[in-house]
């Protein structure tokens, strides 16, 4: 009986309990549920980075590697046989034309002119002497005291005279010129190599003449580069087709004038843009003035080779280079980042912002990447309206973008828009006019 009384304590003291925590919590659960009513609804739209599709001036070029040149190499060589006695340069040094380069030991050549010079005047005391014999034979002939065979030896030993006087002048001349090839100087200008001979070395002691320096010019420079033979051949039409466009049809029938020649590779001064390993886009320019004059079999390709300045000689013969080569007529193009470009499959499309913010998909034809990050791109098949450069594109928060649902479009800068574009500065698309480079 007390065990019942007990558990009936207990069941109202639990119920009491219960009653109590449901009288503090109910209200609040209340509230809760009626602020997170009233804080319910759609969730805002994802931020996004739009930009603007740009309009450029477009101009197709062709890329290849290529090399530099020098335009001038030359051996330096002694035309004489000698002892350097002073060597008048540094090794790697710009040396001018006319510039000593060596020196020769001048005392044996010295020597060969004095005996020459002496030997002249020898001969012309004998020629003087057998003028004047001359003289005397020929007034004894008009009275008869010589022969006429004693008169010709005496014309005949004055001519020897002469003639081996002069051979004696024209020696010691040359001698006085071995004495200035004794003193080689630089033929061209630029740079110079390391001196091959130094000083004590005896020059062209075997009868061959030794390589002393290398000198190569340094400005102009030459940039050289290879073609495929399909290349050539579609440059080829290119022309005639520009040619066609230029010129009017000639007339046809016997007075028809002929046809005017057709221009050089150097007089159409076609330009070029090249780069070093180390440079950022192609910041060198300059213009087409030679090609082989066929194509090699082994290899199908041709040589073509231009000419740039080189005046600060920061360009080194040898080096590797890429070279864009211009193809076409300039054109208008729309460029778009290509971080904006989307793949599906076999599609590529961009991410369109309407006026009411609503994300659209737009179909395109992606084209060739420019040096800043963006590329060329063409609306695709299908398309119900071009994309213009007004329209908005999202750049950046591409994933957060779903077709047909709105999102919140922030306006960037042009630099903010494109990554690549902050990675790398901006280069122009088409080459402008080339640096003068023949001289």
């Amino acid at each position: 009986m007390g065990c019942f009384c007990f558990e009936q304590r207990r069941e109202r003291r639990s119920g009491l309990l219960f009653a109590v925590i449901l009288g503090v919590l109910g209200p609040l659960a209340i509230a809760g549920c009626e602020r997170a009513a009233a804080t319910s609804g759609p969730p805002a739209p994802p931020k996004v980075t739009v930009g603007r599709p740009e309009v450029r001036t477009i101009v197709d070029e062709d890329e290849y590697g290529g090399w530099l040149r020098a335009a001038k190499t030359v051996e330096v060589r002694s035309r004489v046989r000698g002892h350097i006695d002073k060597v008048h340069f540094l090794d790697g040094d710009f040396v001018d034309k006319g510039q000593l380069l060596f020196e020769l030991d001048p005392r044996p050549f010295q020597v060969q002119i004095d005996e020459s010079i002496a030997a002249a005047n020898a001969l012309k005391a004998q020629q003087n002497a057998a003028e004047k014999e001359l003289a005397r034979n020929r007034e004894l002939a008009r009275k008869g005291a010589v022969t006429q065979q004693e008169l010709e030896k005496s014309e005949a030993d004055s001519l020897a005279f002469a003639a081996r006087y002069n051979a004696a002048l024209q020696q010691a001349e040359r001698f006085k010129l071995d004495l200035q090839y004794a003193r080689i100087t630089a033929p061209i200008s630029g740079r110079v190599g390391r001196a091959l001979l130094t000083e004590g070395n005896l020059v062209n002691a075997g009868g061959a003449d030794p390589l002393l320096a290398t000198i190569v010019s340094t400005d102009p420079i030459h940039v050289s580069f290879t073609i495929d033979e399909r290349a050539l051949q579609r440059y080829q039409r290119l022309r005639a087709d520009q040619a066609a466009r230029e010129s009017p049809e000639p007339p046809v029938g016997d007075g028809a004038a002929p046809a005017p020649p057709r221009p050089s590779i150097r007089d159409r001064r076609l330009a070029f843009r090249f780069a070093l390993d180390s440079d950022e886009g192609f910041p060198h320019e300059g213009l087409i003035d030679f090609t082989e004059n066929q194509v090699d079999s082994t290899t199908g390709t041709i040589e073509v080779r231009g000419i740039t300045e080189n005046s600060s000689g920061t360009l080194v013969a040898g080096s590797r280079v890429r070279v864009r080569v211009a193809v076409g007529d300039p054109y208008s193009a729309l460029v778009v980042p290509d971080t904006a470009i989307l793949s599906d499959q076999e599609r590529r499309y961009l991410l369109v912002v309407n006026a009411d913010n609503v994300v659209s998909r737009y179909d395109i034809q992606p084209g060739r990447l420019l040096d800043d990050g963006f590329r060329i791109v063409r609306p695709a098949s299908g398309n119900a309206q071009p994309l213009g450069n007004e329209d908005r594109i999202i750049t950046l928060g591409l994933q957060r973008a779903r077709v047909n649902y709105p999102v919140e479009p922030i306006e960037a800068l042009r630099a903010e828009a494109n990554p690549a574009a902050r990675e790398s500065p901006t280069q122009d698309t088409s080459p402008s006019a080339a640096t003068k480079a023949a001289r």
